[in-house]
Formats: structure tokens, C-alpha cells, sequence
């Protein structure tokens, strides 16, 4: 017995895993390229960076277990789950930081954003930049309808970065997360293909 009338799925499947996933080009030159198993030092540096760690709570994180880890988020494209980009400079195409939708549902049109910067990459508006470029394309390219960011409210960098993407804030949540030093109030941002 259904209960519920099947709707027609936003985006139809096969439009990301049946493709190569893209490179996106920012406005300073720098891109958005699929990790590779050269990132593996980009990768572990950022599961040894203090901000990294306690925001995204990342592990630290062994070769092998970097190497892995790319490694899965190339299954994660094909099979249409996730879409994770390295953020690298034009000049040396080296990942300086992870910029990704994750909980991609294609069906529902909706994911998640999912970010950080190594600290040589911070403060030049890099973060905002690549979260506008990524959203351009999920929304556009892709099909999504909707794309949803949270983040602790104590960590105001991310909520500016949200801001200035033109993610609104939709309000907070109530001790939404563990981090590691206790539970954590989060914001809800958020942009709809209506906004692209």
C-alpha cells in the first residue's frame, strides 16, 4: 500500500555519476578540481590544523587514511551522494582547502555545504568565492533546488562567509552539535534556485 504519490525526482538520476565531475573556475584564476591522490600532504595538514579540526571535526589523519579518503569521494561522485572539490591556486594547482556538497539528494533537489581553508588560503575572500561558484553550478548546471549551510554560531569567519555567498539565515538550532569542547547552537543558511 502507498501512502505517499511518487514525485517526479528534481534532478534525474545519472546527471552527476554519468559524468566527469567538472572543474569550476573562480574569478582570481584559482579552480575547483576533483582531489587526487597528490593531495594526500593538502589533506593531512588540514586534519593537523586547529580550525579544521574543531569546526569540521576532523580526525587526524594518517597518508593512508587521506589516500583513502579521496579515494571515497571519488565513489561518492559516481555514485551521486556527495561532490567534493579541492580549492587550489592557478599558479600551483595545489589544494589549499576543500570546498563540497555532501547529503546530495537528487530527488529531493537538496544538499549540503561543507567547507575549510589551510591558513595559507584564508582571509581573500577564497572561502566566499568558491561557495558562490559551487552553488552557481548545483543550482544551474546540476538542477538542485536547494542548498542548505550550517555552521556553530560561535564561529562567526563561517557565518560571514555564508553572508557573503548570499546564503540567508534562516535561524538557529538548538544544540545541534557535538563539537569537542560541548554541544553547539548551530545556523541555518540557506539559498533556493529561485535566489540563483
Amino acid at each position: 500500500m502507498t501512502y505517499i504519490d511518487p514525485i517526479t525526482p528534481v534532478v534525474p538520476e545519472g546527471r552527476m555519476g554519468q559524468r566527469e565531475q567538472p572543474r569550476l573556475r573562480l574569478a582570481d584564476g584559482s579552480v575547483l578540481r576533483p582531489w587526487r591522490v597528490s593531495d594526500v600532504g593538502a589533506l593531512v595538514a588540514a586534519s593537523e590544523d586547529a580550525d579544521i579540526r574543531h569546526w569540521n571535526r576532523l580526525g587526524r589523519l594518517s597518508p593512508e587514511e587521506a589516500r583513502a579518503r579521496i579515494g571515497r569521494w571519488g565513489t561518492y561522485w559516481r555514485d551521486e551522494s556527495a561532490a567534493i572539490w579541492a580549492v587550489a591556486p592557478a599558479d600551483t594547482d595545489e589544494a589549499q582547502g576543500l570546498i563540497g556538497l555532501g547529503d546530495v539528494s537528487l530527488a529531493d533537489g537538496t544538499a549540503e555545504f561543507l567547507y575549510w581553508l589551510l591558513p595559507a588560503a584564508r582571509r581573500r575572500g577564497l572561502a566566499a568565492a568558491a561557495l558562490a561558484e559551487v552553488t552557481r553550478w548545483a543550482l544551474g548546471e546540476l538542477g538542485l533546488h536547494r542548498l542548505r549551510l550550517t555552521h556553530s554560531t560561535a564561529n562567526a569567519a563561517s557565518c560571514r562567509v555564508a553572508e557573503r555567498a548570499g546564503f540567508a539565515l534562516e535561524g538557529t538550532m538548538r544544540s545541534a552539535l557535538l563539537h569537542a569542547d560541548g554541544w553547539h547552537d548551530e545556523h541555518l543558511h540557506a539559498r533556493v534556485r529561485s535566489e540563483a
